[in-house]
């Protein structure tokens, strides 16, 4: 209890803009799922796979805030993996991840059959201890009517740990995104209507 009751300090300590920046940028990773399943049946809790086209999948990788570029607009499979390890104030690391979101989002909305990877790590300074991290694998696929969802390598003050662990640090600032982290952690597939675009 006392790593745990340290990492909510540490957190709670954190500025407003970075814990803003955190909260605010896994709800959006996660709302993937959701906004492209505004309208799924009730989620299978449990049942996380790959995604079909997994084996088709060629991943673009991007660094800490690294915006990815135009020209992956149309690419089908759109199959991408994000460095979200620098997620601090005192190097600009929080600044940079949220300047390089939109165009992620841009991107990922329009396409058929899209996988995000990412890697993620909440820290107070950079180098310091991490005090929640992650790794994320969300996709969907329009053409097939289904989405899904899954965190994994949960760590607490850089050491591993159960998603309910990281649930209560986050808990305090946003209790739905710690609800959605419990929820990943077990895995979610959801059915989606069929994109007649797709």
């Amino acid at each position: 209890m006392p790593v745990l009751r340290h990492t909510t300090n540490a957190l709670g300590a954190l500025s407003t803009s970075v814990r803003l920046t955190v909260l605010g940028a896994v709800a959006a990773a996660a709302a993937l799922l959701p906004a492209a399943s505004a309208s799924a049946t009730e989620p299978g809790v449990g049942s996380y796979a790959d995604p079909s086209f997994a084996s088709v999948c060629a991943f673009h990788r991007y660094g800490e805030g690294e915006t990815p570029p135009l020209s992956l607009f149309g690419a089908e499979p759109l199959c991408v993996e994000y460095a979200k390890r620098d997620i601090t104030v005192t190097n600009g690391g929080a600044a940079r991840f949220l300047l390089a979101e939109p165009a992620r989002f841009a991107i990922a909305v329009p396409a058929c059959r899209y996988w995000q990877l990412d890697h993620w790590s909440v820290q107070a300074s950079a180098g310091g201890t991490e005090l929640v991290g992650w790794d994320g694998s969300y996709w969907f696929d329009k053409a097939e009517g289904s989405a899904a969802a899954r965190v994994r390598n949960i760590t607490v003050a850089g050491r591993p740990a159960q998603a309910e662990d990281a649930a209560k640090v986050i808990r305090p600032y946003d209790a739905l995104l710690a609800d959605a982290l419990v929820r990943d952690a077990a895995g979610v597939k959801v059915q989606l209507p069929v994109s007649g675009l797709c």
